[in-house]
């Protein structure tokens, strides 16, 4: 089964994204957006991220150099986008944040 994503109320207000993968395990937990439509459009982004997005390893000794997807996998066998990499266990992001390339 794939993955999926919850709506949830942020403690703070507003409403977050989680990302969980098919087996329910918490992948990504996504900024705090002010309303459910601004939610709901951060999950279309994600989702757009997530299928074309480049991976960026800024771990320590990790490469400066944006590094390309790991593997091009059949959506159809695979179980769909929002399972890579470039998600797992980072943030979801809304607005310029997510579109600057950085």
């Amino acid at each position: 089964m794939a993955g999926y994503f919850e709506l949830v109320d942020a403690p703070d207000g507003g409403y977050r994204i989680r990302m969980l993968d098919g087996a329910g395990a918490l992948m990504a937990v996504s900024v705090t957006f002010p309303t459910k439509r601004a939610a709901v459009a951060g999950v279309a982004q994600a989702r757009e991220i997530a299928g074309t997005g480049l991976i960026r390893d800024r771990s320590a000794g990790g490469q400066s150099a944006p590094v390309g997807p790991l593997a091009r996998v059949n959506r159809r066998t695979a179980g769909g986008a929002g399972r890579g990499a470039s998600l797992s266990g980072g943030s979801l992001a809304a607005g310029k944040r997510a579109r600057a390339h950085y």
